[in-house]
């Protein structure tokens, strides 16, 4: 059991001993309570609200409730002092052979350590990327194609299981623009001289495609009636397209467990079942919707709908899930969709760009709706990244015809700069991404300062064999105080995993490790200035060997961090 866990586990003993003596009444609710560090280090090493969460519930003075609390927990080994600050905080100062030992459980540990069981097994389906399948993936999906798989790890580590899932909107009108498309370059591939009018897709990408229909079907299809070439253009240049989306996010170590269709959800019938359901509850009505804003009687012609009473559970008005023709709207197929995914998961989270931001209350309507609010749904907005090249906006792509592919920029500047840096901010707010300053060398560029942490306890560990040195059983008392700060640090990596997790914020992982990797450099730099404080003294093994156990526990926080994220440890810059 990591440190912080087991404190919490000893704040409960304690407070199940005031309960036998008569101090507490039974029963009372304790999720509220934490054990974190203080906000002031000067206050001491843990700090717990225990008494000002459960003074009103047990009728008591939180300052009095305190002082008990504080009593309990000052009979612990591992204590070496208790204090009780203003209205009734408890901070904790702990022994350093407290800080030591954990020092021991990280190593110990290893790749398991920061990882944990609160999730219990429930199942969350994690959907995220969901381009539409008409070319290959580019920088506006980056962000929400990383955040998406670092939040599906991130929920992994704290014992959930994951379904990664893409949603592929393939019977839309935009699939059908794609199918003309590919029609224009099957007859390229033929010979024809084509030219690309406004409205359809012009990348070079759908020439391959164009040249393997062409190839199978001959001139079939060459001033063919639409009718006859149009379905079986739009299932080769879709099927076609998912290659290429698949070989794309694979560069950036992105594997989804689960491909659905828009196209065979419909053919499944699954929006009418889920109509259906709706309106056994009267969730879904026939009606006639307000005219839009600024319409006149004249300009608007009423029409009967079925709508969704989204207004039930919050939204401003009432949404239809059929068009006037009888078509799916875009918020009837994405409820039928939703349905479908709460049958196989406890909890749903989609990550959309922030321009649906608009959609999100209706179809969080429609989910507690659906499921009886029984299933937990939550909508993770991703703002837009902004590339530049030394701080000008960079030139569209010529294969695109009109964006910058993903590809292009993982092949520049790697995998791992990519997805480091795409978590380096919440996702809510907006990014640069300056082709020159994510590969800089300085402590302004994260990924680098956080892998030259990580680099240099490899570097460490070769000098030191290099040096002759071999360390068996460190004596890890030889430790100072300065030495044990960056423990306390490393020890509050599994409390980070599962308060990002609960939050389901990966940025927090990528911030956590940058104020290691800072401390740890600061550490390693008094070298500079005192032999005596470098990490390998030459003349002193017994000390080098605790600063080397030190040194190796950072970075096997840093490599357990970095797997959340997806991100690969280098061992030389």
């Amino acid at each position: 059991m990591t440190l912080y866990a087991r404190f919490a586990a000893h704040l409960n003993l304690a407070l199940d001993a005031l309960v036998l003596a008569g101090d507490l009444p039974a029963g009372l609710e304790r999720r509220a309570i934490t054990v974190e560090p203080p906000r002031d280090p000067s206050h001491g090493d843990l700090a717990t609200n225990a008494a000002m969460v459960l003074a009103k519930p047990a009728g008591t003075n939180p300052r009095a409730l305190s002082e008990k609390i504080a009593a309990e927990l000052e009979k612990l080994d591992e204590v070496a002092s208790v204090a009780v600050a203003g209205p009734g905080f408890i901070n904790l100062t702990l022994t350093d052979d407290t800080w030591r030992g954990e020092l021991g459980e990280i190593l110990k540990a290893g790749d398991a350590y920061g990882r944990s069981s609160v999730g219990a097994g429930v199942t969350v389906n994690v959907e995220y990327v969901s381009a539409n399948p008409t070319g290959p993936m580019h920088m506006g999906h980056c962000r929400g194609a990383v955040v998406g798989d670092a939040l599906a790890s991130l929920l992994e580590a704290v014992g959930h299981k994951v379904i990664r899932e893409y949603y592929v909107n393939d019977a839309g009108g935009q699939v059908d623009v794609l199918a003309r498309s590919a029609q224009l370059r099957y007859r390229e591939a033929l010979g024809e001289s084509i030219e690309i009018p406004e409205g359809l897709y012009p990348g070079d990408y759908l020439k391959p495609v164009g040249a393997k229909l062409a190839a199978e079907y001959g001139d079939k299809f060459v001033g063919a009636p639409e009718a006859e070439w149009l379905s079986l253009f739009r299932k080769e240049a879709v099927a076609a397209m998912l290659v290429m989306i698949r070989a794309d996010l694979a560069l950036l170590g992105i594997h989804h467990d689960l491909f659905s269709s828009e196209a065979e959800l419909q053919a499944a019938g699954k929006p009418e079942q889920a109509e259906a359901w709706l309106r056994e509850r009267d969730l879904v009505y026939d009606g006639v919707l307000e005219a839009p804003k600024g319409e006149t009687p004249e300009d608007w012609e009423p029409v009967e709908l079925p709508l969704f009473r989204s207004t039930q559970f919050g939204d401003d008005q009432d949404r239809p899930i059929k068009k006037s023709n009888g078509a799916w709207t875009y918020f009837g197929a994405d409820l039928a969709y939703h349905f479908q995914k709460a049958q196989e998961a406890d909890q749903l989270i989609d990550i959309w760009g922030a321009d649906h931001a608009g959609t999100v209350k209706r179809i969080v309507a429609a989910v507690q709706a659906l499921t009886g609010g029984e299933t937990k749904f939550d909508v993770k907005l991703v703002q837009m990244v902004r590339l530049l090249r030394n701080g000008e906006p960079v030139k569209m792509s010529k294969r695109s015809g009109n964006f910058v592919t993903l590809a292009d920029v993982v092949n520049e500047v790697g995998k791992d700069v990519v997805r480091f840096t795409m978590l380096t901010r919440k996702a809510d707010a907006q990014m640069d991404f300056d082709f020159a300053k994510v590969v800089e060398a300085s402590k302004d560029n994260p990924v680098f300062y956080v892998q030259y942490a990580h680099a240099r306890v490899a570097s460490l560990e070769r000098k030191v064999a290099e040096a002759g040195i071999v360390c068996t059983t460190p004596d890890l008392s030889l430790l100072d105080t300065k030495e044990l700060a960056l423990v306390q640090r490393a020890a509050q990596f599994p409390r980070i995993v599962e308060a990002a997790a609960s939050a389901r914020e990966p940025h927090r992982i990528a911030f956590y490790l940058y104020d290691m990797a800072a401390e740890l450099h600061a550490l390693w730099n008094l070298g500079k200035d005192d032999a005596a404080r470098r990490f390998l003294v030459a003349d002193n093994a017994p000390l080098t060997c605790a600063r080397l156990f030190l040194a190796q526990a950072i970075g096997q926080i840093i490599r357990n961090g970095f797997a959340i994220m997806g991100v690969e440890a280098v061992r030389e810059m």
